[in-house]
């Protein structure tokens, strides 16, 4: 198998909330939800970067589509790592996530590995990791 993500789906609870944090807080750029005419079919599309797009879907949605039984959300499943170039572009972002009513889990802080980092949940409580490795370049 070749790896080939193209899209990386998130469960949410209210979408029309989860677009307002990802569209109007966190400034992602989207077309908003699409395929409400269809039942089980409201989602929304976010490009992050050229051939790959986050997906946010309501929970109920998927285990419809997937056939398993909607159980409870556990943060600690996954997290989404938004790589920046800097430790004060860090810092920016954690701020924008914190006035878009991200939950901050985790101040921005100096990493065991020589990086710096911080945790922040959106409204579903998904994780992201917003961080500067001096060891990647953009």
């Amino acid at each position: 198998m070749k790896p080939r993500i193209t899209v990386i789906t998130i469960g949410v609870n209210d979408l029309e909330a989860s677009l307002r944090f990802y569209r109007d807080g966190l400034g992602f750029p989207t077309a908003g939800v699409i395929g409400k005419d269809f039942e089980h079919g409201a989602v929304v599309f976010i490009q992050l970067q050229p051939g790959l797009r986050l997906a946010l879907w309501p929970r109920k949605s998927i285990g419809h589509d997937t056939g398993l039984a909607v159980g409870p959300a556990s943060p600690t499943e996954m997290t989404l790592g938004h790589n920046v170039a800097s430790r004060a572009e860090v810092d920016a972002v954690m701020e924008k996530a914190s006035a878009a009513g991200a939950f901050i889990v985790k101040a921005a802080h100096d990493t065991f590995w020589g990086g710096y980092s911080g945790y922040f949940q959106d409204p579903d409580g998904h994780l992201w990791e917003v961080v500067w490795n001096p060891q990647w370049s953009e």
